[in-house]
């Protein structure tokens, strides 16, 4: 993953999140369409990569990623940020999702042990898994902390406690 992140030019590198997914046979759920800098926010713009692990084969059948080429130039229409501390719930949207022109997107079925590097701009999503397999995939999302802002409205928040670790040590 070092080796990765310097190949492609990242001086900070900091791990912001990860995730394990999960989409079970028969009724994984959906993910609609979205910017993944929507939820993680930075000043300037394009400093978020997200890493996406296939763990076994994402095919069509199975709720493979889907994307719309190019989106990542046109900005961030929607963003999710915290509410107002005791707001219940604690977080809210400002700008609203357009509308997606459906066949827009191309499938990426990929094979257990593939990489999708994922621009924090690009407009993604994946569809139901009405398969018999589950699909399975773990992501990280790096951000470039080398002269970027990370937004003090996004809804996740480092701390002194739990700050966002480096990925090089």
């Amino acid at each position: 993953m070092q080796a990765l992140a310097r190949s492609l030019g990242l001086q900070m590198p900091v791990v912001v999140q990860s995730m394990y997914i999960f989409k079970q046979p028969h009724f994984g759920g959906e993910v609609s369409s979205h910017q993944d800098a929507s939820f993680l926010y930075t000043e300037p713009l394009g400093r978020v990569l997200g890493l996406w692990m296939a763990l076994e084969d994402a095919t069509l059948e199975n709720g493979c990623l889907w994307f719309i080429p190019g989106s990542h130039t046109g900005g961030v229409a929607r963003r999710m940020v915290r509410a107002p501390a005791g707001s219940v719930p604690g977080t809210s949207f400002l700008g609203s999702e357009p509308a997606r022109d459906n066949s827009l997107f191309v499938p990426t079925p990929v094979r257990r042990g593939a990489l999708v590097l994922i621009h924090g701009e690009v407009v993604h999503k994946s569809e139901l898994n009405l398969s018999d397999r589950s699909r399975q995939a773990y992501t990280l999302h790096l951000m470039e902390a080398s002269g970027t802002t990370w937004s003090p409205e996004n809804w996740l928040q480092p701390t002194a406690e739990l700050p966002f670790p480096a990925l090089y040590t």
